[in-house]
């Protein structure tokens, strides 16, 4: 099959990791009300800048706690083209409830390892500039990797629901190496497949990844806006669900770091 033309304008690839735990409701409620809306107006703003969006891709990883959900700790879907696909986006959406959570501390490094590591689109996909944004919202702290962390965790998803509910299908008696999910045993390693001067192992773009980071200020993410390069962190206050975190101030967000 031949490759897919490569597209005009700036490819946006979008991962939103978001903090499903009991307290996170409020800004649950603001993601899915924005759902339908998210590629519009991330576009409207981006065109008021001059710049046009020649395609936009994005991905939700939801995370609880590993400690206490098991394996309810981690929802996540593919890469899904907006606005093509946002009927998908929404029902992945909607289907999400805040809850469980266990102690105060949350799985985000998790989420945010996963994160890194998505399918991000390569050079010949896109005729313009691309960018590579994680964002991750959370009201909590995170556990250090490697306390709940899994060492080999299966990446599949109950069998009725739809390929791109989940990265990975496969069933556990059958997966290879290749269908678990693999995470860094330690911050450090993490933010060597982050990329930093002088190490090795990077896994994202260096020149399209940006990190927004929508947390109180607490280990490790302090830490992480202080250490790591081209992320931008955004305080809140702990255990209020980040309730003065709007949509709009997320997408503008967004578009200022681009």
């Amino acid at each position: 099959m031949p490759d897919a033309p490569a597209t005009d304008g700036w490819a946006v690839d979008v991962v939103l990791c978001i903090d499903v735990t009991g307290s996170m409701s409020p800004v649950l409620k603001q993601v899915k009300e924005g759902a339908l809306s998210f590629h519009g107006r991330l576009k409207a703003v981006m065109a008021r800048r001059g710049m046009d969006i020649g395609r936009m891709r994005l991905r939700v990883i939801a995370f609880r706690d590993f400690g206490a959900d098991r394996d309810r700790a981690i929802e996540r879907t593919s890469f899904l083209d907006l606005p093509e696909q946002t009927a998908q986006f929404a029902e992945f959406i909607a289907g999400l409830k805040a809850t469980g959570g266990g102690d105060v501390p949350e799985s985000g490094l998790e989420a945010l390892a996963l994160a890194v590591r998505s399918p991000w689109s390569a050079r010949n996909e896109s005729n313009g500039d691309r960018r590579h944004i994680v964002v991750l919202f959370t009201d909590a702290p995170a556990h250090p990797l490697g306390r709940h962390t899994p060492r080999r965790r299966a990446a599949k998803s109950p069998s009725d629901r739809p390929p791109w509910w989940s990265s990975r299908r496969r069933s556990g008696s059958s997966a290879s190496p290749e269908d678990y999910d693999v995470y860094p045993r330690s911050l450090d390693e993490l933010h060597d497949q982050w990329g930093r001067e002088g190490q090795d192992g990077a896994v994202m773009d260096q020149s399209a990844k940006r990190l927004l980071i929508f947390a109180p200020e607490q280990k490790p993410w302090r830490d992480i806006a202080e250490t790591w390069d081209k992320t931008l962190f955004v305080p809140s206050v702990a255990g209020t669900g980040l309730k003065e975190i709007a949509l709009d101030e997320v997408i503008s967000t967004i578009a200022r770091n681009l």
